[in-house]
């Protein structure tokens, strides 16, 4: 949408944490990601969204279950059966990878959809994943802030990528298909003090991870004053994750946390977002079951979202 705030939604199912996960999740598969992608395209969203983790560890396993599908396969099939809806990772846990492997992914998901990705980066929470993938834990932020640098040149036009740093060296050495996207843009998440310093210098984005309201405009104040520094004058996609939400009245228990009500009453709320410096938030819509959401994403896209201007 243009003129007002951008919507995006992180798909249900690809991940199942406890903390977001509705019960339905649990017996839901592919078709379920296919119907909900198609929804979202049709109802005018910016992007779909998917998470990663590589294996979880199983002190980790009741509270963020195993179930988190990797995001370049499961974005390259929503990519086929999409047309417009860009395709993001929130986020990508790239210091697991060396930046090679992972330009080579994103490359290619890139050149397939048409030029629809959005890189969202994170420095990862697991230590067990880290150790068994030979990377230091406590060393992530620097290995990540690297992987920017070197993920900027390998996602760029030119076929044999160069960089130079400390942990990866690589150049002749060549990557095609190249990004259908001149410049693929990379969004920064994370609200630590080291993530929205990464994300003020490094990023054409920010994803902050579950700052309520309040805390919004001192940390959106910190990445302004931050890109002005250091000079940095390209723009900076910010964003929000909303409060769940549910468009109408539910018969059911939504929650006391999420917001429901008329569209009038829910853009009313997502506009001061706007109001704050956001550009784009990321909805989360309660439901009991695919048709439910379906019918939600559908009315937020038709009723919501052209009152928020």
């Amino acid at each position: 949408m243009s003129g007002g705030l951008a919507y995006g939604i992180q798909l249900p199912v690809q991940s199942q944490s406890t903390l977001y996960a509705e019960p339905w999740e649990a017996g839901a598969g592919p078709d379920d990601l296919v119907a909900l992608a198609r929804a979202a395209d049709r109802a005018g969203f910016s992007y779909v969204a998917c998470c990663d983790h590589v294996a979880i560890p199983r002190r980790l396993a009741p509270a963020m279950s195993t179930v988190w599908y990797d995001p370049v396969a499961t974005l390259a099939h929503l990519a086929a059966v999409t047309e417009r809806v860009r395709l993001l990772s929130h986020v990508a846990i790239v210091g697991l990878r060396h930046p090679l492997v992972t330009a080579k992914q994103y490359a290619t998901l890139d050149h397939l959809s048409g030029g629809r990705l959005i890189l969202g980066i994170g420095a990862g929470h697991v230590p067990e994943e880290f150790e068994t993938l030979g990377v230091e834990f406590r060393r992530r932020g620097a290995v990540l802030d690297e992987c920017v640098d070197a993920l900027r040149a390998a996602l760029g036009p030119d076929e044999f990528p160069e960089h130079h740093g400390k942990l990866y060296d690589f150049a002749d050495l060549g990557q095609r298909p190249r990004p259908a996207q001149p410049q693929v843009p990379v969004w920064v998440g994370g609200s630590s003090p080291a993530a929205v310093r990464r994300a003020a210098l490094k990023g054409d984005g920010w994803l902050p991870q579950g700052d309520p309201r309040d805390r919004l405009p001192a940390q959106i104040g910190t990445l302004r004053r931050l890109r002005a520094e250091a000079g940095v004058e390209a723009p900076l996609t910010v964003g929000a994750i909303a409060e769940p939400l549910y468009v109408g009245t539910p018969a059911w228990d939504v929650g006391r946390r999420t917001l429901t009500g008329p569209p009038e009453v829910l853009a009313e709320s997502l506009r001061a977002y706007g109001v704050m410096g956001v550009d784009q938030i990321q909805v989360r819509l309660r439901s009991r079951d695919r048709t439910e959401l379906t019918d939600q994403i559908s009315e937020f896209g038709a009723e919501v979202a052209p009152l928020l201007a």
